[in-house]
């Protein structure tokens, strides 16, 4: 298999789907590094738009620990510890979370959740299928996204997008 002509397919079919929208995250990403942090109202926008569900729960954390929270996600290093940092947050399990990475970072980070995963088990890039994950998880999926970005000339963030478009596309029967 033609790994780049699969991003690339994969990703434009991306816009078919449901995912989180890319622009608008972009846009997101663009406030964050301006100000250097994201307030709760901010992170409230980035939950909502990846996962519904659980989005009202960002609205029980302090706006100043918002602020913190993300004003320190810029200052470390170490994919572990980002994922960890934001994770902290109520309502920010490693998926949602990662969209608070990828619109920090989009060159070194990608959203991702269970239709990521499944696509990089079928590529034989992981072992077996999971219905939920944490931040060692992420650090395992990111070094998988970043080898394939690195081989096909993808941003990390388009490869994130791909691999859940093929999903999209491949899977059969219900998500879970």
């Amino acid at each position: 298999m033609d790994l780049t002509e699969y991003v690339r397919s994969a990703l434009a079919d991306y816009a078919d789907t449901q995912g989180l929208d890319p622009t608008w995250l972009e846009e997101v990403g663009k406030t964050y590094r301006e100000q250097g942090y994201l307030t709760r109202e901010q992170l409230y926008d980035v939950a909502y738009a990846s996962s519904t569900r659980s989005a009202y729960h960002v609205e029980n954390n302090p706006d100043q620990r918002c602020r913190e929270v993300t004003e320190n996600v810029v200052a470390v290093d170490g994919d572990f510890s980002k994922i960890q940092l934001v994770s902290g947050l109520r309502g920010f399990k490693a998926p949602t979370a990662s969209a608070v990475l990828t619109a920090l970072d989009p060159e070194r980070h990608a959203v991702v959740d269970t239709r990521v995963w499944a696509s990089l088990d079928r590529l034989d890039y992981l072992d077996g299928r999971k219905e939920r994950f944490d931040a060692a998880d992420y650090v395992t999926m990111i070094e998988q996204i970043r080898e394939i970005a690195a081989e096909t000339g993808f941003r990390v963030d388009e490869v994130g997008y791909a691999l859940f478009a093929a999903d999209v596309e491949a899977r059969e029967g219900t998500l879970h």
